[in-house]
């Protein structure tokens, strides 16, 4: 095995994410000295982190010899004086910055002149942390993920005067855990909780604008982009007592940019303690820990379906042609419409409204379908009513598109689709980061595909869709909602103007 870029390794606060990463650095070969301010936490991890390793020995994962040298390399520290020897301590303990402050004092005042000192800290900032030291030229973020094992990203954080030879070394070592390192600047939310902004949050305004509920907005990201869980479910996982801080702190380190703006629902959700699953109740109630998921709506039932007219201005309109053949649909074609026809438009970025208005449609007859994501990538088909499409329209073409089996959500009105406005809120974000050099697209992209399990990183998931797609309804979307939210970063246009890649490094 490589020796380890750190021979000894002090870890401060043995915790869930301390004890992990204590794990991690015995694994590599490093001795690690375990401490915290309450001395039974640093058995009880002990014992916690060897059973872990047993049961990883019992199914193969190491070898009984590799196992007992790890156990030998995890070893207690009485208090900090302990950690004098160390080459590197990373502290892991509350999200205070008093706290942490005063702990990286004490420790730069122990630790030998050349040792490096890390905080896993996941919001605050390291040049704040940092600010007190005699040499934060050594010192740098170093941010895990719960469970530090399991995920295989960390970010390398590098405060106001942090030496790059600092950051190089973390990233070294970070590889030999066998983790993916991403190297980040200081700012609010580093990469990962960043650039996940625009998942939860523009979820929460569709919510908001009555769009559609949360069961809907979960089945379309999920079904039609690859997102593991929906954003409710995931806010659910997580709890909201984490969720909704993080995203109030975002929010207010960024000078209140409309872009990280918070919603009222989660608010009020954590003051009445619906938290999510650890407490049985979130956006969904749980019973033993399941999720009580209401059912899609039906099929309606239509004896004689419409023909149906599809705007020339439809994106995607030649694959929304051969669809509807397939579904055995009755097509009108030319400028003529026929009196009772659906009248079936496509946008990006505009509102079935809008596009109805600007063709002079009747918005009686008017429904829209998402094709940001083409028809056969998609496992579920999304409608968009506008508020004057008269029901039998609405059910006429439910029944229609649902013809093959593919389920079909009809959502209300809605500016750019659940999809689009989602997507479009995620890759504009990604794109402003950016845009102010947080860190570069391969970086970015890489962290939030491992550390959010993103189906793409947003970069990439830019590309997949086309860039010259996300600005133009991100532009729509400005401008129909007159907010600075949607306002597209320059980056971006710049970007999609040229035709290049959104994840190709800038020459």
């Amino acid at each position: 095995m490589e020796s380890p870029r750190f021979t000894t390794v002090g870890i401060v606060g043995a915790g869930a994410m301390g004890r992990g990463i204590a794990q991690l650095a015995a694994q590599a070969g490093s001795r690690v000295r375990l401490f915290d301010a309450q001395a039974d936490a640093v058995a009880t991890a002990q014992a916690s982190v060897g059973a872990l390793w047993d049961k990883l020995a019992a199914k193969g994962k190491f070898t009984a010899d590799a196992v007992a040298a790890f156990k030998s390399r995890l070893l207690p520290a009485s208090s900090l004086n302990a950690l004098a020897d160390c080459d590197l301590v990373i502290e892991a303990v509350i999200e205070r910055l008093d706290v942490k402050k005063s702990l990286h004092a004490q420790l730069e005042s122990v630790v030998a002149s050349d040792a490096l000192i890390a905080s896993n800290t996941s919001s605050l900032s390291v040049t704040a942390i940092a600010a007190a030291l005699k040499h934060p030229e050594r010192f740098a973020g170093y941010h895990f993920f719960n469970p530090a094992p399991l995920m295989k990203v960390v970010e390398v954080v590098a405060g106001l005067k942090t030496a790059p030879a600092a950051c190089e070394a973390l990233a070294q070592y970070a590889r030999q855990f066998g983790h993916t390192p991403v190297r980040t600047g200081d700012t609010p939310g580093f990469i990962v909780n960043h650039a996940g902004r625009g998942y939860s949050t523009e979820a929460l305004r569709i919510v908001g604008e009555g769009i559609a509920d949360f069961a809907t907005v979960d089945r379309i990201l999920t079904a039609q982009v690859g997102f593991r869980l929906g954003p409710f479910a995931l806010f659910d996982l997580t709890a909201l007592d984490v969720s909704q801080p993080a995203m109030e702190a975002i929010f207010r380190q960024y000078y209140d940019e409309p872009r990280y703006r918070p919603s009222v629902i989660a608010a009020q959700r954590l003051a009445g303690g619906v938290l999510g699953k650890k407490v049985g109740a979130g956006f969904y109630d749980y019973v033993d820990g399941v999720a009580q998921v209401p059912p899609d709506p039906p099929v309606p039932h239509v004896d004689t379906l419409p023909p149906v007219w599809v705007s020339a201005r439809a994106t995607r309109r030649d694959e929304l042609l051969a669809l509807l053949r397939t579904l055995g649909a009755n097509i009108e074609v030319g400028l003529a419409r026929s009196a009772n026809a659906l009248q079936v438009v496509a946008p990006l970025g505009t509102d079935v409204t809008t596009s109805a208005l600007a063709e002079e449609l009747d918005p009686a007859r008017t429904i829209g379908i998402d094709l940001l994501v083409p028809d056969a990538a998609t496992k579920r088909r999304v409608l968009a009513t506008n508020p004057a499409t008269a029901p039998a329209m609405r059910d006429a073409a439910h029944a229609l598109f649902a013809r093959d089996g593919k389920p079909v959500s009809v959502i209300h009105d809605s500016g750019g689709f659940v999809t689009q406005r989602v997507v479009a809120t995620i890759v504009n974000i990604a794109a402003d980061m950016c845009q102010q050099r947080i860190c570069s697209p391969q970086d970015l992209d890489t962290a939030v595909h491992l550390g959010l399990g993103y189906p793409l990183g947003p970069l990439a998931m830019g590309d997949h869709y086309g860039a010259a797609s996300i600005l133009k309804i991100l532009t729509h979307l400005q401008a129909g909602y007159g907010d600075p939210r949607y306002r597209p970063s320059p980056w971006l246009r710049r970007r999609a103007a040229l035709g290049l890649s959104l994840t190709h490094p800038e020459g």
